[in-house]
This record gives C-alpha cells, sequence and structure tokens, in this order.
C-alpha cells in the first residue's frame, strides 16, 4: 500500500514538473514571438514620413553700381517667380528604441528632427542689365539667399510641421496598439503611454 501511494504521488509531482516545464516553454516562446513581432511593426514604421508642400512668391531684384566717383550709375534687375516644393520629413529609421522583453516593455529613446527640403524652381522675367553691371554669378547666389530665406519663413508659418509632427504620431500609434493588445507597454524616454491622447501630447 505505501508503495503504491508513493508511486502516486511521484506520478502526480512528474506531472507537475513537466506541466511546469510545457507551461515555462510556451511563455518563453509568446514573449520570443511577442518581441519578433514589436521589432518588425518598428522596422516598419521607420520609414520616410513626409509632409509635402508648394509656395509660389514674386521676388524682385535689383542692384546699382555706381562708377566714376558717383557720377553715373549702373543698374541690373529681374523679377523672379518663385515655384517651390517643400518637403518635411522624420527619417524613422533614425529613431532609437529599446525592448525589454522580461518587463514587457518597449523603450523610445530618441525621436529624430524633422527634416526640412526645399526644392525652388525659379524664372526669371523682365531681366535688364547695363553694360557696367551685368549679371554674375555672385548676383543669382544673392537670389538663391533670398529665396531660401522667403521660403523659410512660410514654412515656420504654415502648418507642414505640424502636419508631419501628425503623421508621424499617427505611426507611433501603431507601436501603442500593438502593444497594448499584446499585454506590453510603451514608454517614450521616462514617459509610460497609457493612451493616444497621451501619446499626442508628447514634447520632442
Amino acid at each position: 500500500m505505501y508503495r503504491f501511494l508513493a508511486g502516486i504521488v511521484t506520478a502526480l509531482l512528474l506531472y507537475g514538473a513537466i506541466q511546469f516545464l510545457i507551461r515555462q516553454n510556451n511563455e518563453q516562446q509568446e514573449i520570443q514571438q511577442n518581441t519578433a513581432l514589436l521589432e518588425q511593426q518598428i522596422q516598419q514604421v521607420g520609414k520616410l514620413l513626409v509632409t509635402e508642400g508648394h509656395f509660389s512668391q514674386v521676388l524682385s531684384y535689383k542692384n546699382t553700381r555706381k562708377n566714376y566717383f558717383d557720377i553715373f550709375s549702373a543698374d541690373k534687375k529681374a523679377l523672379v517667380i518663385i515655384n517651390a516644393k517643400v518637403t518635411v520629413a522624420y527619417d524613422l529609421r533614425q529613431l532609437i528604441s529599446e525592448i525589454d522583453p522580461e518587463a514587457k516593455q518597449v523603450r523610445i529613446i530618441s525621436i529624430p528632427e524633422p527634416e526640412i527640403n526645399i526644392y525652388p524652381d525659379l524664372q526669371y522675367y523682365d531681366v535688364s542689365q547695363d553694360y557696367f553691371n551685368k549679371f554674375d554669378a555672385a548676383d543669382y547666389n544673392k537670389i538663391k539667399g533670398s529665396v531660401y530665406k522667403i521660403l523659410d519663413e512660410k514654412i515656420q508659418q504654415s502648418d507642414l510641421k505640424a502636419d508631419a509632427r501628425e503623421r508621424l504620431l499617427t505611426e507611433l500609434s501603431k507601436i501603442y496598439l500593438l502593444t497594448g493588445t499584446m499585454g506590453w507597454s510603451l514608454h517614450f524616454e521616462e514617459t509610460t503611454i497609457n493612451s493616444p491622447e497621451e501619446l499626442k501630447g508628447l514634447e520632442f
């Protein structure tokens, strides 16, 4: 009888140990699968997000050169029509993140700065120049410098950067939703993200 009971206890202990090992193995496999899925999602988010805008402007350029003790002057002038494409982008391939499988956390360490690119198309009209004051490379460089300054001011006054930020947050929200469905948590620097609203309120 004693041997019979000892056998039952041994069998139960052996069964419990096997079940424990199976559960541990399944949990480890689940963590590995979730980690791989999160890494894949972050890589997919890591695409170049671009917001594009178009601007038009008319610029009047004039330059006067004095000659012969300021008695005579020579002028050159042009009307410049500016049509420019502007893009604002976050290269999320530079996003720095960490995945902690043990704590079931995804931590976004750093988000890159937005990249602003300006592609101006300049058309010159009503170009006139005197013999002693002709257009040269310096004039075209000055005009381009003025164009970039004008366009930069327009960009700062526009919604382009705000639109790019919204598109960025839309991509990051995909990570938030995925971590939530898997029972993980999303963190930005030292802040835990508990809702999409908190994600939109981040300062970066």
